[in-house]
């Protein structure tokens, strides 16, 4: 009887370590993620959804923690933390990017202070309806089922105890914060290039006739062609979008 408590007790001091380190990653990432780790959810409700994610995922990482203690318990805090938040962090940047196409095609098509304080985050209306677009569209696609998969592919990425050094871990960051720029550029080019068209047309006409308020004409006329441009595109933008998502839960410490 004694040796069967001993056991029982040793099995349950290795799955409550096992649960205490799949919580601190997954606890850390929900920080941040998207859709999960947004400021208008209450910390209950991502508390709730970091625990019951660790339920769910621990008895199938029970073999990817080590029974004993690999580092002091303060480094073990701290690597399990930092690679929840580097996992977290690599996907919110592909949301930003979204906000950052929303806030150029503002700026381009005279929009950019429409709604700009409808989020906790001041933003322009095109970036709140982007980044809503999108992550409904990332819910609807499995965001779950593919936040679980990208956490059990994560202890191979970033072993427990084990993170890259600062420098790997700069050097990352920099990529990443170029990629989604890159991805804002590219989402919010049809805006760009229609105010570049409107801009010069504009300044041909003010050119041909000096005496014609031009800016009275030609508001209504960019701010109509901005919010006509965002109906047409949406539907293109937001599936590149997607690709780039579904490719940072795919390996998100690579390049995509």
């Amino acid at each position: 009887m004694i040796d069967m408590l001993a056991q029982l007790l040793l099995l349950s001091q290795s799955w409550l370590s096992a649960g205490a380190a799949v919580f601190l990653r997954i606890g850390a990432a929900f920080m941040v993620l998207p859709a999960f780790g947004e400021s208008m959810i209450p910390a209950r409700v991502k508390l709730g959804a970091a625990l019951a994610f660790t339920v769910v995922l621990t008895p199938m990482l029970v073999a990817d923690v080590p029974a004993g203690p690999v580092m002091p318990p303060i480094g073990f805090f701290l690597t399990e933390a930092i690679a929840g938040l580097v996992i977290g962090i690599a996907l919110r940047l592909v949301v930003h990017a979204l906000q950052i196409a929303g806030t150029i095609a503002a700026q381009s098509t005279s929009l950019s202070q429409i709604m700009g304080g409808a989020m906790p985050d001041p933003q322009p209306a095109m970036g709140t309806i982007l980044m809503l677009a999108g992550l409904t569209l990332a819910v609807i696609n499995g965001l779950h089922v593919h936040l679980a998969e990208l956490f059990l592919r994560s202890y191979q990425l970033l072993p427990i105890g084990v993170l890259p050094g600062p420098q790997a871990i700069a050097g990352w960051g920099v990529a990443q914060v170029t990629q989604a720029f890159e991805l804002a550029f590219s989402l919010a080019a049809p805006f760009m290039i229609a105010s570049l068209l409107y801009n010069v047309a504009l300044g041909v006409i003010n050119k041909a006739m000096p005496q014609l308020m031009v800016a009275f004409v030609g508001a209504p006329a960019i701010t109509l062609g901005g919010l006509v441009l965002l109906l047409a595109t949406m539907p293109f933008i937001l599936p590149v979008w997607l690709d780039a998502f579904n490719g940072a839960l795919a390996d998100p410490l690579g390049a995509r």
